[in-house]
C-alpha cells in the first residue's frame, strides 16, 4: 500500500497443558514459552509497530509467591526490547538457583515470566496516541486471585459512550473514556459477580473461605461472564483474556470481523491473530488451525481443557476484506490464492486501459504488499496470449499462422520500476519540507521505458488518501516520460471510514470522497451536501441508523469516481496521461467468497454503529471538525 495507514493490533495466547517440569525435561530448556512467544510475536510484527505488551499467570504457587508478570514496551524495537528484559529475569535468577534452575517448583518461586498462560499483544496506536499507558495487555488487579484480570484485545468499539455510561449507572468511577478501559472493566464487573454468586454459594454450603478460594478458582463459568458482559458491545473484536487462576479466553465477535486462529495438541493450545504465525512457531499443518467461530469463545479452563463456546448470538460472517488484500502476512496459502486472484480479475479492466497493446506496455507494481495481486495479474495476462494463441490455430490461415508465430515469441515486459528507500524517514524534517522528502521515498530504474510510446502499468493493492501516489510515484515515474501511467488497485476504491481496528476514521483523507465532493460541484450538486448533513444529523439519535453518504456516491457511477480520481492525483504540469483502474467489489467477492466485510467500499456496515460512525464522520467534515468519529 503506498499511502501508509494503520493497522489492526495482533493477539497471542499460548496455555501449556501440562505442568512446567515437563517441558523442562523433554526439551532440556525452561525457555519454551518464552521462545514460542518471541516468534508468535515476531511472525506478527507487521500487526504492531507502536508498542508490545507480554503478560503471564503461574496456576500454582504458594500465597506470597507473585504470580502475575506484564512487560509492555514502546521502544523503537518494542518486541526485542521485551524479551530482552524478561531473558535477563531469567539469567538471574539461574545465578541464584545455581542447579534448581532446573526444578520448576523451585524456578516458578524465585522467576517471574515461568508461568503456564501466556498472552501477548502488538499494538498499532491510532489518533496519536502512544504513551505505555496505552499498550496492552491491561490489569485489573485484586487481592482474590479469580479476581484477577489481565486483557488485550484486537478490538474498536463504536458506542463507548453508551458502555462509560453503563459503568457509571452500576456504581463506578472509570479512570477514562476508552474502549480498552471500558470493555475491561465491563468483563471484570461481571467476573465480581460471578466470583460473589459462587462465594455466596459454597458459603451456604458450609465451605469457609480458604477452601471457597480454589472451588472459585476450578468453577468460574467463563461463558457466563462473557455473555453478560458483551451483549452490548458493538464493534469488531478478538479479545484475550486471563483470569489470575489461570483461565483464560478468546472472544471472536458474532460477525467475525476480527480474525482469531487457534491451534490445540497434547502439550499447548494457541491462538494468534494470523495462522501463519501458529504455523512457524509450531510447525504444524495447516488445516489443523482452525478460526474461532464468529460469537464463540475459545475458553481454556484452569485444569488446561479447551472448548470452544457460543456466548453471543452468531450473525452474517462479516470477516474483514482487508485483512485479505492488506494485512495479513501473504504467506498464508488461503491469503495468497486470493491476493493472486484479486490479480487475475483486473486483467480485462487492464487491456481496455492499454488499448489492448502489450507489446508497447511495462507492467510493474508498488512494493511490497502488491506483488502478490501483481503476479496474478500477469499470469491473467498470459492466460489472455494463449487464448489468443488458440484462437489463431484455428483460424488456420495465413495471416493467422504470422501472427501466431509473432505471439509465440513475445514476452510479456515486466520490470521492477519502483523502490522503496526504507531508509529515508520524512519525519526528520518539519512540515512544510515533509513534501520535499516524501518524494524521493520512492526511486525508479531508469532506461527501461522508451520514451513516448510505452505505457507503465503499475499495480498497488489499495489507494486510501492518493498522496503518496500525487507527491511520489506518479513524479518519480513521469521522469521516465512514458506516453501513459495507469494505476492499477487490487481493492475496490476506498470510500468509508472504518471503525472496527483500522486507523481510517476522517472523510476527507479519501481520495475517493475527496472525488465525490468535486464531481458534485461540478454537476451543480453541492447542495446535496447540506441535505446529506440533516439527514445524517437527524439519524444520529435512532436506534436503526442508515448510511447518508452512501446517496451521494450513488449519483456518479465508479468510472465517473475513478477518473476524477486520475485528476486529483495527477501532479500540476504533469505531461504523462493518467488513469487509475480499480477492482470492483464484485470480483472482491469472487476473489475472497469467505471474508465478504466490504464497509470501507460499499458503506455496508455490519453493525449499526458503524452506521452511526459514518454519520458522524461526515458531519464532523462538515463541521470543520478534525474529531474522531468514535
Amino acid at each position: 500500500m503506498s499511502d501508509s495507514i494503520k493497522h489492526e493490533c495482533g493477539i497471542v495466547l499460548l496455555r501449556l497443558k501440562k505442568p512446567l517440569q515437563y517441558y523442562i525435561d523433554k526439551y532440556g530448556s525452561v525457555t519454551y514459552a518464552y521462545q514460542k512467544m518471541y516468534l508468535l510475536m515476531e511472525k506478527q510484527h507487521n500487526r504492531g509497530q507502536d508498542g508490545v505488551g507480554i503478560a503471564n499467570i503461574k496456576i500454582d504457587v504458594p500465597e506470597g509467591v507473585r504470580y502475575i508478570s506484564r512487560y509492555r514496551s514502546i521502544d523503537q524495537q518494542p518486541i526485542a526490547d521485551i524479551f530482552k528484559k524478561v531473558a535477563k529475569k531469567y539469567k538471574k535468577s539461574q545465578k541464584i538457583l545455581g542447579d534448581s534452575f532446573y526444578d520448576a517448583k523451585s524456578l516458578q518461586e524465585e522467576c517471574a515470566f515461568t508461568g503456564e498462560v501466556w498472552m501477548g499483544h502488538l499494538r498499532y496506536g491510532t489518533h496519536g496516541k502512544n504513551g505505555i499507558e496505552y499498550c496492552h495487555p491491561m490489569l485489573r488487579q485484586n487481592n482474590w486471585r479469580s479476581r484477577n484480570l489481565v486483557m488485550a484485545g484486537n478490538f474498536n468499539m463504536t458506542n463507548v459512550d453508551e458502555l462509560f455510561d453503563n459503568l457509571v449507572s452500576l456504581g463506578q468511577h472509570p479512570k477514562e473514556k476508552a474502549d480498552t478501559v471500558t470493555v475491561m472493566e465491563k468483563i471484570g464487573h461481571f467476573l465480581d459477580e460471578e466470583n460473589q454468586r459462587i462465594f455466596d454459594l459454597k458459603k451456604e454450603e458450609g465451605y469457609d473461605n480458604h477452601q471457597i478460594s480454589r472451588i472459585i478458582a476450578d468453577e468460574l463459568n467463563l461463558r457466563r461472564i462473557l455473555k453478560r458482559s458483551c451483549r452490548d458491545f458493538d464493534g469488531g473484536y478478538a479479545m484475550v483474556g486471563m483470569i489470575g487462576s489461570g483461565a483464560a479466553f478468546v472472544a471472536r465477535d458474532p460477525h467475525g470481523i476480527r480474525p482469531a486462529y487457534w491451534f490445540e495438541d497434547d502439550e499447548i493450545v494457541v491462538v494468534a491473530s494470523e495462522k501463519p504465525a501458529i504455523k512457524t512457531a509450531f510447525d504444524v499443518p495447516y488445516d489443523a488451525i482452525k478460526p474461532i467461530k464468529p460469537g464463540h469463545a475459545l475458553i481454556v479452563d484452569r485444569q488446561g481443557l479447551v472448548a470452544e463456546k457460543e456466548f453471543i448470538t452468531p450473525k452474517e460472517k462479516k470477516s474483514c476484506s482487508f485483512e485479505r488484500i492488506y494485512f495479513s502476512r501473504g504467506s498464508d496459502p488461503g491469503i495468497y490464492r486470493e491476493r493472486k486472484r484479486l490479480g487475475s480479475l483486473l486483467v480485462p479492466e487492464v487491456l481496455k486501459a492499454i488499448n489492448y497493446d502489450l507489446e508497447n506496455t511495462v507492467f510493474s507494481y508498488i512494493p511490497n504488499t502488491a506483488e502478490t495481486s501483481f503476479l496474478g495479474m500477469i499470469q491473467g495476462l498470459e492466460a489472455h496470449l494463449k487464448d489468443q494463441q488458440q484462437e489463431l490455430l484455428l483460424q488456420n490461415t495465413d495471416k493467422a499462422r504470422m501472427e501466431l508465430a509473432r505471439l509465440l515469441n513475445f514476452n510479456i515486459r515486466v520490470e521492477k520500476l519502483v523502490i522503496k528507500d526504507a531508509k529515508l524517514r520524512t519525519f526528520i524534517t518539519d512540515d512544510d519540507h515533509r513534501d520535499e522528502l516524501v518524494a524521493h521515498v520512492y526511486d525508479t530504474t531508469y532506461e527501461l521505458i522508451r520514451k513516448q510510446v510505452d505505457t507503465v502499468v503499475v499495480v498497488d493493492d489499495s489507494i486510501v488518501r492518493g498522496t503518496t501516489l500525487e507527491k511520489s510515484i506518479l513524479r518519480m515515474l513521469g521522469r521516465l516520460e512514458p506516453k501513459k501511467i495507469v494505476v492499477v488497485s487490487s481493492a475496490p476504491q476506498i470510500r468509508f471510514p472504518d471503525c472496527y481496528g483500522i486507523d481510517m476514521s476522517k472523510m476527507k483523507e479519501f481520495v475517493a470522497f475527496r472525488a465525490l465532493l468535486s464531481l458534485l460541484l461540478e454537476e451543480g450538486l453541492s447542495h446535496l451536501l447540506e441535505e446529506a448533513l440533516r439527514d445524517a444529523e437527524a439519524n444520529l439519535g435512532t436506534s436503526s441508523p442508515q448510511n447518508q453518504v452512501q446517496k451521494l456516491y450513488d449519483r456518479f457511477t465508479v468510472e465517473q469516481i475513478s477518473d476524477k480520481i486520475a485528476e486529483i492525483i495527477r501532479p500540476e504540469g504533469f505531461e504523462p496521461e493518467v488513469q487509475v483502474v480499480y477492482q470492483t467489489v464484485e470480483n472482491l467477492h469472487r476473489a475472497c467468497p469467505d471474508h465478504l466485510g466490504d464497509w470501507y467500499f460499499t458503506g455496508n456496515y455490519p453493525t449499526p454503529g458503524g452506521h452511526k460512525v459514518v454519520n458522524k464522520a461526515f458531519i464532523n467534515f462538515m463541521s470543520g471538525k478534525l474529531d474522531r468519529a468514535y
